[in-house]
């Protein structure tokens, strides 16, 4: 089961990623939080990656390109995987296509949850999340209930890069949606819903009869 997920900052896809990677057994592939890993670890490209970041941006193409391949060759990525945040642009997409037919896979469903600008507003400017683990929490949380780590607030979940790296998504990422809607692969899902409503609308979608390929 090889997957795309999308969804604007704040959409809940990484709870979503979750459910998907415990019922399939396969892993959830972040390109946010690979990034992140990079920045906490000082290294080149982290130090690149951190004022992005922090300013609402995205990193180059080349860099999310390179990334993404050597993470897609890796052993535990052969039964399938679920990538969230990528491609963001259109030679990303089609910079993917072209590995993905070097591997000889190909994309089972596109999924897109779709929740309302003002709704992700809010849920992003007070969101806290785990150093650790990288759970999300509403504000008012003071403890991870995975390891009881004190929570923070991400740089780019801070109120003056929320409203930037959601006009970027809307720039730059919807348009790829058009990318993969012509082989009948994007399914939306509302995401306004709860999370048990949204996860039923998942499954529903990744469980449906295949698109046909030429």
């Amino acid at each position: 089961m090889n997957l795309l997920l999308y969804g604007a900052p704040g959409s809940g896809k990484g709870t979503q990623a979750n459910m998907l990677r415990s019922h399939f057994g396969i892993p959830h592939i972040a390109t946010g939080d690979m990034l992140r890993a990079e920045i906490a670890a000082g290294t080149s490209l982290g130090q690149k990656a951190q004022p992005i970041l922090a300013a609402g941006h995205y990193v180059s193409d080349e860099i999310m390109i390179a990334m993404i391949a050597n993470r897609l060759r890796q052993p535990d990525s052969r039964r399938g995987f679920i990538v969230d945040g990528f491609p963001r642009t259109i030679p990303q997409a089609e910079a993917l296509d072209t590995l993905m037919h070097e591997l000889g896979r190909h994309f089972d469903r596109v999924l897109y949850l779709r929740v309302e600008l003002d709704e992700l507003l809010q849920r992003l400017s007070g969101r806290l999340v785990c150093p650790q683990c990288q759970r999300t929490y509403p504000p008012g949380t003071a403890l991870c209930v995975a390891d009881g780590s004190d929570l923070v607030q991400r740089e780019d979940d801070k109120a003056e890069a929320v409203k930037p790296r959601i006009e970027v998504y809307l720039q730059k990422t919807i348009p790829v949606l058009d990318h993969y809607r012509g082989e009948g692969l994007v399914s939306e899902i509302d995401g306004m819903g709860t999370i048990d409503d949204i996860s039923r609308q998942v499954m529903a979608a990744v469980t449906a009869q295949p698109a046909k390929r030429a």
